[in-house]
């Protein structure tokens, strides 16, 4: 029994290990080929560093990423904000005994190409001229549904007899909103909003659909799918490093404070 047991772990094992593989290999790949000498973007020729001195001189890149943090701190911070409150409310309302999780998180289940043909269908209809604010608005209508998601997980162990005893003593909401309900629940929200950021920083499909014309609207996934079709450069390969870094960072921090949280 024991040695099946260790037979089946060790399968286990073999099994988690090729996924990863699978999964991390190509990844770490192309992180080494952003460090290649060479102009071909598949063969190593030396160890090197000037493709992220070239993406520090690129006018179109840097202009593109400008666009990418301006919109993703802009929705960030809205989505935060919204979803925060949005979670205490749905809370409250769950409570006593009327849920809307279907209603609220349909943006994360709906696929995005859906979302966005509709997102643009709507800025058509009111006739909103695209640009990063219409961008913005998008990356907030599916990030707050993930703020709230971060958020609620937390409200499910959070004592609300604080909140209770704090207007018995004759504070208003927004103080005990303030000095209370907000400090407790301070990882929850910054987990959330670090999510968020990632999940903008990232998004392609929805921002591709309600950019509009010209590249003053250009965020760096749509400038990495404009660079892509001309083929894989080394140049390209640093730039999706760079990505993949702040994406990782942004999710780690996250992931940290949600442990935090758990315990």
């Amino acid at each position: 029994m024991a040695e099946r047991s260790a037979a089946t772990r060790r399968s286990l094992g073999v099994v988690l290990a090729l996924v990863f593989a699978f999964l991390y290999i190509p990844i770490g790949v192309l992180i080494a080929l952003s460090f290649n000498e060479g102009g071909l973007p598949t063969v190593w020729s030396g160890f090197s560093l000037k493709w992220y001195g070239s993406l520090a001189s690129n006018g179109q890149i840097l202009s593109a990423a400008l666009n990418t943090l301006i919109v993703a701190l802009a929705s960030t911070a809205i989505a935060t904000a919204l979803g925060t409150l949005l979670a205490i409310g749905v809370e409250i309302r769950r409570r006593r005994g009327r849920a809307l999780e279907a209603l609220i998180f349909a943006p994360m289940i709906i696929p995005d190409i859906v979302l966005a043909i509709a997102l643009l269908s709507f800025f058509s209809i009111l006739n909103v001229t695209m640009g990063l604010h219409t961008i913005m608005l998008a990356h907030v209508v599916f990030n707050i549904a993930f703020v709230c998601a971060v958020v609620r997980a937390r409200l499910k162990s959070f004592d609300w007899s604080v909140v209770e005893a704090s207007t018995d003593l004759g504070a208003t909401a927004l103080t005990t909103f303030r000095r209370i309900t907000l400090p407790m629940i301070a990882p929850a929200v910054i987990a959330g909003a670090l999510l968020a950021f990632t999940l903008s920083v990232d998004e392609f499909i929805i921002a591709f659909f309600t950019a509009g014309a010209g590249r003053a609207s250009t965020t760096l996934p749509m400038q990495i799918y404009a660079m892509i079709r001309f083929g894989v450069t080394p140049e390209l390969n640093a730039l999706a490093t760079l990505v993949i870094a702040v994406s990782v960072t942004a999710l780690a921090l996250s992931q940290r404070i949600n442990r935090t949280i758990a315990t």
